[in-house]
């Protein structure tokens, strides 16, 4: 339902008028249904009803024509979490560029599966010997309590006898030095 309503709001955007309108005096092209497709989501395989106009240059960017893959729409929700945006302007972003309504819950289950899949990365065995071990920082803007400030983001990267690159940690501290 979310896929769908989103690329309903591509289609409003690609005829120049909302659902439910009639069409502008002069223009010939409006919506014609929609086609049935299955497409592979980050959750398993979906049936979504693609919107179809009468003269068939109707290119969602949602999920171009022929694909089969939508894996995007997680990414693009996690990419908004780690830039610091909350879930309520995470749901008001997704509104207005998609016109679909998120609940806070949706956004809440796949941060928390990125949680779950961190804390993996956190507990996995690591080797017990490095021969070669850097130490960086990179300087980045952060959120934190909705006060955006710069911080230090130190990385340690362990390097094994065979050249396999392993990142032993990542600590964000409020200086470098």
């Amino acid at each position: 339902a979310v896929i769908e309503r989103a690329m309903g709001a591509e289609m409003n955007l690609h005829l120049g008028y909302p659902s439910g309108q009639s069409k502008p005096a002069g223009q010939a092209n409006e919506r014609n249904g929609a086609s049935g497709k299955t497409v592979i989501t980050d959750r398993g395989p979906v049936r979504v009803e693609v919107p179809r106009d009468r003269d068939g240059s109707f290119e969602p960017i949602l999920i171009p024509k022929h694909e089969r893959r939508f894996t995007g729409f997680d990414e693009r929700i996690i990419a908004m979490y780690a830039r610091g945006m909350s879930v309520r302007e995470i749901q008001a972003f997704l509104a207005e560029s998609y016109g679909t309504e998120v609940s806070p819950d949706f956004i809440s289950s796949v941060t928390d599966e990125v949680m779950a899949e961190a804390l993996s990365w956190q507990s996995r065995l690591l080797e017990t010997m490095y021969p070669v071990v850097f130490f960086d920082a990179l300087r980045v803007k952060i959120r934190d309590d909705g006060v955006v400030s710069n911080k230090a983001v130190y990385l340690a990267l362990g390097i094994q006898a065979d050249g396999q690159r392993d990142v032993l940690g990542l600590w964000i501290e409020q200086t470098e030095g």
